[in-house]
C-alpha cells in the first residue's frame, strides 16, 4: 500500500512501490504526476489545492500516464489547466452525451494509424474526426452503423496484425507531454493573415511560424493576442489563459460570444478552445496548462486543420516551474529558474509546424506566446530564452522592442515567396 509521508504545497513525498515516471496518480480524489523516484519512495505533483490533506492518506496508481482526453464537443468549451470542465462554454455536447456520427469505415477495410473512421459535425463548420491512434492499424472485423453515439461507445473493432483485437471509439487519450507523431514536417511558405494590417505589412508570420510579443504589465500584448485571435485565417483557435489575471479570460468570453465570425457569421467561440488557469488556480496545474493546449492543437491539427495557439503568458509558466522547482529543493540557475528552462521552452514551442499527418492530410500549428517580465526586466532569462527559441528559425519572429524589421521581411519573403505578397493587398 502507497501513503502519503511529507507535504509541501503541491508537492507530495509518497512511500511506496511500483511507481513510475510520468505515471497519474490519485491522492484522495486529487489528481497528481510522479516527478521523481527514490527506492520505496515517489514525488508527486498534485494539480489541486492540498489543503485538508494529510500525511498517511492513501494513494492510488492509475498505470496510466497524465493525458487528456481527445473527444467530440471540446470546440466551444473552457477548461482548466488539466482538461476539466470549467462552464458549458457554447454548450455543444448533447443533453444526453450521444452524437450524431457518420462511420466511414466498413467491414474488411484494412486501417492504418492515422486513419480517419468516423466524423462527427461540432459545428456548423468544423468536423470532428475520430483516427486510429499512432501505432494501431488492421482489418476492421466489426463496424457500427451511421447513428447517435457517445464518445466511449463501440464504434469499430479491428484485427491487428499481431492478431489481436482493438475496439475503437469516438476518443483517444493521449499523454500530454509527448508530441504526436507526424509523417513530415512541411517548409512554412503560407502566410497566418492575422486581420492587422500592421503585423500583416510589417512582421508576417507563416503558419506553422512561432513569434513572442513581450511587454511589460499594460503595453498591451493580451490585446494583440486577443486581436489576432478574432479576426486570423486559422481555422482553429487554441488560448492558454496561463497564470493572467481571471478577468481577462472573462473578457475573452464575453468578447469572443458576441462577436461573429467574418468568414461564416458563426460566434467567434464556435472555433476557439479556451484553456483558463488564472493567477489564482493551483500553480502545479499552470505547469500543466500550455501542454494540455498543445496537445488538443495537435489533434485538430491532424484531423487536417490550421490551428493557433495564443499563449498567454510564457512568463507565468517559467514563474510556476520557478515555484516548483524551489519546492523540490533543485540547484536553481539564473533568477532562480530551473536549469531546464530553456529547454522546456524549447519543446513547447518544436510541437508547432507544418505537417503532413499520418492519415495524409496536412495542417499547421501557429504559436504566439506573451512574454511579460516582471518590472518589465527584458535582462532575466525569459525574455531572451524565448528569443533563444524563435531567433534561428526561419518560420519564427519576435515581436517588440528586441525586433530587428529588416531581418523579418527578408526571412518572410525567402520563405514565403509569391504567398507573402497577399500579405501586402489585403
Amino acid at each position: 500500500m502507497s501513503y502519503v509521508h511529507g507535504i509541501d504545497g503541491p508537492i507530495l513525498t509518497v512511500h511506496g512501490e511500483g511507481f513510475a515516471m510520468a505515471e497519474m496518480v490519485l491522492v484522495n480524489g486529487l489528481i497528481g504526476e510522479v516527478i521523481a523516484l527514490k527506492p520505496n519512495e515517489a514525488t508527486v505533483q498534485v494539480y489541486e489545492s492540498t489543503s485538508g490533506l494529510k500525511p498517511n492518506t492513501p494513494v492510488e496508481k492509475t498505470g496510466q500516464p497524465m493525458s487528456v482526453t481527445l473527444r467530440p464537443a471540446i470546440i466551444g468549451g473552457i477548461f482548466d489547466g488539466i482538461m476539466r470542465p470549467l462552464g458549458d462554454g457554447l454548450s455543444l455536447k448533447p443533453p444526453d452525451g450521444k452524437f450524431p456520427t457518420s462511420i466511414l469505415a466498413k467491414v474488411g477495410d484494412t486501417l492504418n494509424e492515422g486513419d480517419i473512421f468516423a466524423t462527427v459535425a461540432e459545428t456548423d463548420f468544423i468536423t470532428y474526426k475520430a483516427m486510429l491512434p499512432p501505432k494501431i492499424s488492421g482489418i476492421v472485423t466489426r463496424a457500427a452503423f451511421d447513428g447517435e453515439y457517445s464518445a466511449t461507445d463501440e464504434i469499430l473493432t479491428i484485427k491487428t496484425p499481431d492478431n489481436n483485437e482493438k475496439i475503437l471509439t469516438l476518443s483517444q487519450t493521449w499523454p500530454l507531454r509527448i508530441p504526436r507523431p507526424i509523417k513530415r514536417k512541411l517548409p512554412c511558405d503560407t502566410p497566418l493573415i492575422t486581420g492587422q494590417r500592421v503585423i500583416d505589412s510589417l512582421f508576417p508570420i507563416t503558419k506553422g511560424g512561432t513569434c513572442a510579443i513581450p511587454g511589460g504589465f499594460g503595453t498591451g500584448k493580451t490585446m494583440t493576442q486577443h486581436q489576432i485571435a478574432k479576426w486570423c485565417d486559422a481555422e482553429i483557435i487554441i488560448y492558454i489563459g496561463c497564470g493572467e489575471r481571471g478577468n481577462e479570460m472573462t473578457e475573452v468570453l464575453e468578447d469572443f460570444a458576441k462577436l461573429k465570425d467574418p468568414k461564416n457569421n458563426a460566434p467567434l467561440l464556435s472555433r476557439m478552445v479556451l484553456i483558463a488557469n488564472t493567477s489564482d488556480m493551483p500553480v502545479a496545474a499552470r505547469e500543466a496548462s500550455i501542454y494540455t493546449g498543445i496537445t488538443l492543437a495537435e489533434c485538430y491539427r491532424d484531423m487536417g486543420y490550421d490551428v493557433a495557439i495564443m499563449a498567454d503568458s510564457t512568463s507565468r509558466w517559467a514563474e510556476a516551474l520557478r515555484e516548483l522547482s524551489g519546492r523540490l529543493a533543485e540547484i536553481p540557475a539564473e533568477e532562480g529558474y530551473p536549469a531546464y528552462l530553456a529547454t522546456r521552452l524549447a519543446a513547447f514551442y518544436g510541437r508547432a509546424g507544418s505537417v503532413e499527418n499520418l492519415n495524409g492530410t496536412n495542417g499547421s500549428i501557429t504559436i504566439i506566446g506573451a512574454v511579460s517580465p516582471q518590472g518589465a526586466d527584458f535582462s532575466e532569462p525569459i525574455p531572451y530564452t524565448n528569443l533563444g527559441n524563435l531567433g534561428n528559425n526561419s518560420s519564427s519572429k519576435l515581436y517588440g522592442s528586441p525586433l530587428n524589421l529588416l531581418l523579418t521581411v527578408l526571412v518572410y519573403t525567402t520563405r514565403s515567396n509569391t504567398s507573402l505578397s497577399k500579405l501586402f493587398f489585403i
